[in-house]
């Protein structure tokens, strides 16, 4: 599958380093939002967020977000999630261009949301694994 550099507009809106921003990134590409509103929506929606026993903190869109406040986010800007794999099915979709829709999509990874537009990654790094990578899922603009 092709790869393209992609930061998202995170280094034009400002911050510098390595961080685990990937939710931000993907969001802010596949939406074509700028880095620092999508930045500003996902903390807004981390305030929001409980804590319990499996939960140790909030979401940040630096350093990682909760799968909950990813679906309000992609919600709140108009996306639908579509599931690719079930419990007890086993992988049935790798990150490769043939095995997913055209257009704008979030894909959800193993640890790791990634942009795929027109079945091209748009990331700061290639996480396909050689096509080996298998989709949980990915979300696209509602019709």
């Amino acid at each position: 599958m092709e790869w393209v550099f992609d930061d998202g507009g995170r280094a034009e809106a400002g911050y510098k380093g390595l961080t685990r921003d990937c939710v931000c990134r993907a969001i802010a590409i596949a939406t074509e939002r700028p880095y620092q509103e999508v930045y500003d929506l996902i903390n807004e929606y981390a305030k929001k967020e409980r804590t319990g026993k499996r939960k140790h903190g909030k979401s940040s869109a630096r350093n990682g977000v909760y799968k909950q406040t990813i679906k309000k986010v992609m919600e709140h800007y108009g996306w639908e999630w579509t599931p690719t794999m079930a419990i007890g099915k086993g992988c049935t979709v790798h990150l490769e261009a043939n095995e997913l829709p055209k257009g704008r999509l979030v894909v959800s990874v193993s640890k790791h949301e990634v942009a795929v537009i027109d079945g091209v990654i748009h990331d700061t790094y290639d996480p396909s694994r050689d096509g080996n990578r298998c989709v949980y899922g990915y979300y696209q603009k509602r019709h």
